[in-house]
């Protein structure tokens, strides 16, 4: 590796949906930009898989092409609870396409990763970032030390991107810790080969029982276009029962008790049970500090509404790398910082206000009572499920929509900012 590639106008750790979707739009823009990325693709990811209207917006925008084989695309949700079931189409928008899409994160991240590249960023796999580089003069992040090939090299930009996932060492060294305030949840998934991935819906089970109690989560079924489905549980830590659940006890309890013919059973997975925890709500802040921004699960940009975190991490993505493209461009350093604090703001403005109501939410289904009312007595209401839908996924018109975009919208601007 030479010095030439060790430098750079900015860093981005991570090559995850948020990672390159910051790299894809600093290259689209012209500027010079490494993509670091620890594993080797094809390399998994724990998730759902789902991509709402939401998530296909953004990668229609960086130009992703969606009509490719390995996405599986989906009409909308089928909602199971309180004895109903009930199927939601994704709503008819001017701001949001009316489908949804499925893809594995094998995929996914390696077919966004090489992405970013064709847009001119270097991608630099099997590199594990170790630590910021810090100026003593000016206490500013400058760059980052990486494990790469064998040897510890150490690469050079006026800014970096810590898109480096929900433990981001990059921001446990600059002090950001998570905030405790902020909900957690667990997600357990495993695949299995079913008939039912031609399904055209995404399924979501919103009762989770283990033994006697009703916890605050869901399950879901997506179907995938390789011929298996991703079926897996979601789990807040809302719960006074949290920390005792066995979440792949349950996964394996629940499938059990579906239809044969789905067959989601040992004989039919292509793989074992796997986890991981999920940041939520803004849990780390600030977004931006020292030379430093963060982006996707780095900075708990997931909905605490219904566990997604791709759109979120595409969209911080492209409004990061707008931010940075126009900080570069002013002259002073003063200029320069006063640029790259509006990213925070503009997040707080565009999501805090969400984020907190989400927050409130997740507080009352924490009690299994509330979890059991709401399922019970909102299910049978289809446009109630209508507006709930709207309101989970964070899918409204911000101008000229309808009665129930005006509702949301409102409720986002009174709350006050995550």
């Amino acid at each position: 590796m030479t010095d030439s590639t060790r430098q750079a106008d900015v860093i981005v750790v991570g090559a995850g949906p948020a990672g390159s979707s910051t790299a894809y739009w600093l290259a689209h823009a012209g500027l010079k930009v490494l993509l670091l990325e620890k594993a080797t693709f094809p390399r998994d990811k724990i998730c759902g898989d789902g991509l709402t209207p939401r998530a296909v917006r953004a990668l229609i925008s960086m130009g992703v092409d969606i009509d490719d084989p390995g996405f599986s695309r989906n009409k909308g949700l089928r909602i199971y609870g309180g004895g109903v079931k009930i199927e939601l189409p994704w709503p008819e928008l001017a701001s949001f396409p009316d489908f949804g899409l499925v893809r594995t994160r094998m995929d996914l991240d390696q077919l966004l990763a090489l992405h970013a590249a064709k847009a001119g960023a270097e991608l630099i796999q099997g590199c594990t970032v170790t630590g910021p580089i810090i100026d003593d003069r000016t206490d500013r992040v400058t760059g980052v030390t990486a494990r790469h090939e064998g040897e510890q090299v150490e690469f050079h930009a006026p800014l970096v991107v810590a898109a480096d996932g929900n433990s981001s060492r990059l921001s446990l060294a600059l002090g950001l810790r998570r905030r405790e305030d902020r909900p957690m949840g667990v997600a357990v998934r495993r695949y299995y080969e079913s008939p039912r991935h031609t399904d055209e819906y995404m399924e979501a089970w919103l009762e989770l029982w283990d033994g006697q109690r009703l916890l605050p989560g869901y399950g879901w079924v997506f179907p995938v276009a390789d011929g298996t489905c991703n079926v897996g549980l979601g789990l807040l830590n809302t719960s006074k029962s949290f920390q005792n659940v066995d979440y792949r006890a349950m996964l394996k309890g629940w499938t059990a008790n579906m239809p044969e013919e789905w067959r989601f059973d040992e004989e039919h997975a292509t793989g074992p049970t796997r986890g991981a925890a999920l940041p939520m709500g803004f849990n780390r802040q600030p977004h931006y500090t020292r030379g430093m921004l963060l982006v996707g699960d780095a900075g708990g940009m997931i909905n605490p509404f219904n566990g997604e975190g791709i759109d979120y991490a595409l969209e911080a993505g492209h409004l990061a790398a707008d931010i940075v493209v126009q900080a570069l461009a002013r002259r002073t350093p003063a200029q320069r910082e006063r640029t790259l604090y509006e990213y925070p703001r503009i997040l707080k403005d565009e999501h805090g206000g969400y984020f907190t109501l989400a927050r409130v939410f997740v507080q009352a289904i924490g009690d299994p009572r509330v979890m059991k009312f709401l399922t019970a007595h909102g299910l049978p209401h289809p446009t109630l499920m209508r507006f709930t839908l709207k309101l989970l996924a964070n899918l409204t018109d911000p101008k000229g929509g309808d009665a129930m975009d005006r509702i949301i919208n409102a409720m986002q601007k009174v709350a006050p900012a995550a």
